[in-house]
């Protein structure tokens, strides 16, 4: 095993104390003898979240030596509140103890800069590894059997059951429902997301008439008794009567015929797509990247791709998906659709006439829509309410300075405006273009994470309440008092002028960056304010790089995107297995007298400058 820094790792805290856990604290004492993987993470975050899904194969094949912690560091207000953590720990099926830290104490203790970030601890103690982003699960695997070898010969390896102790299951029609659609006859189909599982509900929204699915987590096509999801969400309705699913963590689309009940898988191949892979084809030949809604607009299936920050298309008669908008970097910037930057775009509705879609921006908090451009040729996007990824709150009025938080749902009313689903803030909004102004509908919504009209009324998905809620519109909007967040985080002191941004990037044992075919890692640079940065923006292919900060510069927020390619390093194979690793940071930064020159952020590895 090759040396490593000896750094002993810092005790775990958390304010909110733990769960999975049978009630029992956990201390870092507790898990010596024990390979130990800390996950920060937090429930707003979709790269969260595929981090989870990669976690599982390990954790399961591993579960007598690893013992996973989750510690949960809240991004959002809403994040903060210990129920919500308890919440998303049963919604997205948590397998391991969890440390809820609302306050960021441990997150502060491990320097950790991005969500999700994974520290390994050896068992004897100490740090031997950190990997920021999605795509590790190969070089963990390697990590995890190099200690299990080299601790299993010194004696320092502890073998047995882990700490986790499943909490009881409740008994509910619905568990975690996601979206929902008005079925033609008037019955409402349900996304119920946790049990993996579609649900038919009568038209009191109650009663159940059937379920479509096994209940079981998988991808496979058949009846209502044979099918398989995995964390379905939204729903859009076909010309033809089928409905197209958003299988979500399936990275699929699928075909439900409420007629005959058969669900059949129309587009993605069960595999997430990674920079480098196709944008378009044949719809069942391109991955794609945890679908979260569905729309049918401009004479196809629109659909919100989460885990990829864009817009992409699915168009049944052709058999074909594209990419729409977005340029897969994480923010909010409107113009020409192959230009614009999203943040998770989670919520699609097509309004009435079919001029706009509105698109619900959940981790910049926005109310976005698209619309053909005046030329006619493509679309443009453009922004109703929201400014960026760190501004969100709970703010009526002119929708410049209105604020919402984290919003996964949009609905298109008939008079042209659109229902918010503001999911974090727990309340149904407004935003009405004719008067450019946002107002609150309703309030007191549990995760409120889409809704649709019936009748004149709007039944919204109360997700947190495992129900769906009907309510009138309203003539009135509802009072409510302003609140507004910036998310808080530590800024880091930065000398004036040069910098050196500094990605970390350590290929994991037995592989190497491959060059056959040109560079294999990728930089990209930009900041908030644009006018932070005199030097240094844009893309590259070196991980690291010398930025220039403007002159009379104070303080704002760099954006830095990294990818990095790791291929077996094998000679003697002409096809090796490649791995992508990549991460987004958003760094606060200040500039100060005594202020670094370099700022160090790891991607896999540790920073041993």
């Amino acid at each position: 095993m090759a040396s490593r820094a000896r750094v002993r790792a810092p005790e775990l805290i958390g304010k909110g104390g733990w769960l999975n856990t049978g009630g029992n604290p956990l201390t870092l004492a507790d898990l010596r003898g024990r390979i130990v993987i800390l996950d920060f993470w937090t429930f707003c975050c979709v790269n969260c979240l595929h981090v989870l899904d990669e976690l599982r194969e390990l954790e399961e094949k591993h579960r007598d030596t690893v013992v996973i912690v989750g510690v949960h560091s809240p991004k959002f207000v809403h994040e903060a509140e210990h129920q919500a953590v308890v919440d998303a720990v049963e919604r997205y099926e948590v397998h391991h103890p969890v440390l809820d830290d609302p306050e960021l104490a441990t997150w502060k203790q491990y320097a950790v800069r991005a969500w999700p970030t994974l520290v390994v601890i050896d068992p004897e103690g100490y740090v031997v590894a950190q990997h920021a982003g999605e795509g590790h699960a190969h070089a963990l695997e390697k990590l995890v059997a190099e200690l299990e070898a080299v601790h299993g010969e010194r004696g320092t390896l502890r073998r047995g059951d882990g700490p986790y102790v499943a909490p009881e299951p409740v008994a509910t029609d619905l568990r975690f429902p996601g979206k929902a659609l008005a079925l033609p006859g008037g019955n409402l189909l349900v996304t119920d997301s946790t049990r993996h599982a579609l649900v038919e509900l009568a038209a009191d929204g109650e009663t159940v008439v059937r379920r479509i699915g096994t209940g079981e987590r998988g991808l496979v096509d058949g009846g209502p008794e044979t099918a398989r999801f995995s964390e379905p969400q939204g729903l859009a309705l076909l010309p033809d009567g089928r409905v197209i699913v958003a299988d979500t963590v399936n990275h699929a689309l699928r075909a439900y015929d409420p007629e005959s009940g058969e669900v059949t898988t129309v587009a993605g191949t069960g595999r997430q797509w990674w920079q480098g892979s196709p944008t378009s084809g044949g719809a069942r030949e391109v991955d794609l990247s945890s679908p979260w809604d569905v729309a049918w607009f401009a004479d196809r299936v629109w659909i919100a791709m989460a885990g990829v920050h864009q817009l992409w298309s699915y168009d049944p008669a052709a058999g074909t998906v594209r990419a729409e908008a977005g340029t897969t970097n994480e923010g909010l910037v409107d113009g020409a659709a192959a230009d614009a930057w999203f943040a998770q775009p989670s919520g699609l509705s097509a309004s009435a006439d079919g001029q706009r879609l509105w698109i619900a921006d959940s981790e910049t908090s926005a109310v976005r829509w698209a619309e053909r451009s005046v030329d006619g040729d493509g679309f443009v996007i453009r922004t109703a309410v929201g400014t960026g990824l760190f501004d969100f709150g709970h703010r009526d009025g002119a929708a410049g300075q209105a604020l919402l938080q984290h919003p996964l749902g949009v609905t298109a009313l008939p008079d042209g405006s659109v229902a918010v689903s503001d999911t974090y803030n727990h309340a149904l909004r407004r935003y009405d273009p004719a008067a450019d102004e946002v107002t609150t509908l309703a309030t007191d919504l549990r995760e409120p994470s889409g809704a649709v009209l019936v009748d004149g009324d709007i039944v919204v998905v109360e997700s947190a309440r495992h129900r769906l809620t009907r309510l009138r519109l309203p003539e009135e909007a509802v009072r409510v008092e302003s609140v507004a967040h910036r998310t808080q985080r530590a800024a880091t002191d930065v000398s004036a002028g040069k910098l050196t941004v500094d990605v970390v990037f350590q290929a994991p044992a037995g592989q190497k960056l491959d060059t056959r075919y040109g560079p294999s890692t990728r930089l990209l640079i930009s900041s908030t304010p644009p006018e932070l940065l005199a030097e240094g923006s844009g893309a590259g292919t070196d991980l690291r790089r010398d930025v220039l900060l403007a002159d009379g510069a104070t303080e704002g927020v760099l954006h830095v995107s990294a990818m990095a390619a790791s291929c077996d390093d094998d000679p003697a194979n002409e096809y090796p297995a490649c791995h992508v690793h990549q991460q987004d940071w958003g760094v606060p930064v200040r500039v100060a007298a005594d202020g670094t020159a370099r700022l160090a952020l790891v991607l896999a590895g540790l920073d041993e400058s």
